[in-house]
């Protein structure tokens, strides 16, 4: 993270307007020498959140949040320190001075993003004004997206040539090198790094374009279906999440996201209503991914990916990520050969949330998942796909999860908890280490099931018996002794009175 100095962060504390800068996330009202707005940060129906004229911090007497533009910036938007000061510095047109500036510090950033934002009007203009740009919008017009869609979420295409590019650039003084920085242009500084390909911008979290992903339009088009932008003092591809940006506060209220896999994908879906959605930018989910949505407060995501072996493939790797860090997971299963888009167009919006609530959980998956490869009609092929399942979730991080997982697994595959290594309740490792300091070898769940069965056997409270009898079964017992010592227990309470009426 980089380090600000002192005087330029007092600078821009000095320039920032608190009122324009609330004002353009919440609704404020000037009452007096005052202005007022319903709390963003609680649910209440009468304003509390108070911010005084010309004062720097605002106060909600409802919540108690308090704090300057930088801290409701990192609060309201979940910025991080540098990310919410870059943002107002930008606003604001303050320059900022590292503390330890890099030996070759390359591009300014502000020089960079300025490059970025003329790249994308162009672009949406080449899209939408210009004969090449036709059959572009006809080729996205068939795939269900409108011109208002284009226009909303700033469409654009980049061109097989590149001359007007290059005169577009050059007109406004945006040097080679400024271009090479934000990867606009190749290595070899001639050509532009997207060429005749349908272009949508990436956003950062405070709005800003930060490099875009390009997808091509026609077979003939050299390379892979989507590219992205290159690796730049911007643009980080494992750490940024695709459509964030329109998302990031509702995901950060309902801690629940939809991840797909393509950037139509993506922005029909939050078209159609479902803005909690985001994508990968044409890779694997990683484990950065993962975490930036966890920092967002998420506890459960829906993957809903194609209906193809590559999507399958790549809900059985993200969903272990995810389950790993303790985030419950849903996949989402759409019909074969079809994918979010097609699905939305053909079914319509509310179709989609029905199926996406009729997902199963990530272990249903992954057992169904797993036995394609070890056919578990065979002992050895059981026996493989038990222990692959296993030492999977024995390697998540959440002890509660693992254990609450490993019985699930046993229940799924329809073999004794005890052959998974919970006999007796399974407890994950950090647990026995904490066990082990406070309570010796004592077992809790085998000093309570054998008080039970004394009870049950010694017969003195005929009421509690005949409770026992009728809503304890053997499985409830998590200590395997006590389980069968309590089916032999139980066959002799319904013997017994028959042979001897009391």
């Amino acid at each position: 993270m980089p380090l600000f100095t002192k005087e330029s962060l007092e600078r821009l504390r000095h320039r920032i307007d608190l009122a324009e800068v609330l004002s353009t996330h919440i609704e404020l009202k000037r009452t007096g020498a005052s202005y007022k707005a319903l709390c963003p940060f609680h649910e209440e129906k009468t304003p509390s959140f108070v911010l005084q004229k010309g004062d720097s911090h605002y106060h909600c007497f409802g919540c108690g949040a308090h704090g300057d533009a930088i801290q409701f910036l990192m609060n309201y938007l979940s910025l991080n320190f540098a990310e919410a000061v870059e943002t107002l510095a930008e606003k604001f047109n303050v320059p900022l001075e590292m503390a330890e500036q890099e030996e070759n510090p390359g591009v300014g950033k502000t020089f960079l993003k300025q490059s970025l934002e003329m790249a994308s009007e162009f672009y949406h203009k080449t899209l939408l004004e210009s004969e090449e740009g036709r059959a572009a919008r006809h080729y996205l017009n068939e795939r269900g997206l409108s011109d208002d869609f284009i226009r909303r979420f700033e469409v654009g295409l980049a061109p097989a040539f590149s001359s007007t590019f290059h005169q577009l650039m050059r007109h406004h003084k945006i040097h080679q090198q400024t271009l090479l920085e934000a990867g606009l242009i190749g290595a070899e500084r001639k050509n532009p790094f997207f060429r005749d390909r349908i272009t949508f911008p990436i956003r950062n979290p405070a709005g800003t374009i930060i490099g875009f992903s390009a997808r091509k339009y026609k077979e003939e088009t050299f390379g892979g279906k989507y590219i992205n932008t290159p690796e730049t003092a911007l643009f980080k591809k494992s750490r940024i999440l695709f459509g964030l940006n329109y998302c990031r506060r509702r995901i950060a209220k309902e801690r629940r996201a939809i991840i797909v896999e393509g950037q139509i994908d993506c922005l029909k879906l939050i078209e159609a209503g479902l803005n909690c959605t985001v994508a990968s930018l044409g890779t694997a989910l990683g484990e950065s991914h993962v975490k930036e949505l966890q920092n967002l407060g998420v506890r459960r995501v829906y993957l809903l990916f194609d209906s193809d072996d590559a999507g399958e493939s790549a809900a059985s790797k993200a969903g272990n990520l995810f389950q790993k860090l303790g985030i419950e997971v849903t996949v989402v299963t759409l019909p074969k050969g079809s994918d979010p888009d097609t699905y939305l167009v053909q079914f319509g919006p509310q179709k989609l949330i029905e199926l996406i609530k009729s997902g199963v959980d990530y272990l249903t998956f992954q057992v169904d998942y797993l036995s394609r490869e070890y056919h578990p009609s065979t002992p050895a092929g059981k026996n493989a796909l038990v222990t692959a399942l296993t030492q999977q979730v024995k390697s998540w991080e959440q002890p509660v999860m693992v254990h609450e997982s490993l019985r699930r697994v046993a229940s799924l595959t329809h073999v004794p908890e005890e052959t998974l290594g919970i006999s007796g309740g399974y407890t994950p490792q950090p647990y026995l280490r904490q066990a082990s300091a406070t309570t010796g070898s004592i077992d809790p769940n085998r000093v309570l099931e054998l008080d039970l069965l004394r009870w049950l056997i010694l017969h003195e409270r005929k009421s509690f018996v005949e409770i026992a009898k009728k809503e304890l079964k053997p499985h409830f017992f998590w200590v395997p002794i006590c389980r069968q010592l309590f089916a032999i227990t139980s066959t002799c309470l319904t013997v017994m009175p028959l042979l001897y009426p009391m």
